[in-house]
């Protein structure tokens, strides 16, 4: 018998997309940034689309297609989570019903941020060893 899925409490339109396109590119996926760019897009919505009683996976993953134009079965056969669903660290926080995009903006920004501080060390360093 079929159970039908209680809809997704949080909305996933107007979710920060470029957090996965822009890492995750063809022809040639590569496994490590696109696993990593679907963790930190999805964790945050992670209590959500961890829970198997709702639609949430499906919605988010059928946009991610949408919006990433992605290979079928692309994150199903290439991302492993555990028996829980995704892995997520425990402290990132979770997008609360009507607070959708925001926090995927701020951790948008956080890791731009990161990446620019890297990039800053590993310049520094170059000069240093010059």
């Amino acid at each position: 018998m079929l159970q039908t899925k209680k809809d997704c409490p949080v909305t996933f339109e107007g979710a920060n997309y470029t957090l996965i396109t822009s890492r995750c590119k063809g022809p040639m996926y590569q496994p490590a940034l696109c696993c990593t760019a679907l963790a930190d897009f999805a964790c945050p919505y992670g209590i959500y689309i961890n829970d198997i009683s709702t639609n949430c996976a499906s919605n988010m993953f059928s946009l991610i297609h949408i919006y990433g134009k992605y290979p079928t079965g692309l994150f199903a056969n290439t991302c492993k989570g555990d028996t829980n669903g995704i892995k997520c660290p425990e402290d990132v926080p979770q997008v609360q019903p009507g607070q959708e995009g925001k926090s995927s903006a701020a951790i948008a920004t956080a890791a731009q941020a990161a990446i620019v501080a890297a990039c800053a060390v590993a310049f520094s360093l170059f000069i240093v060893l010059s």
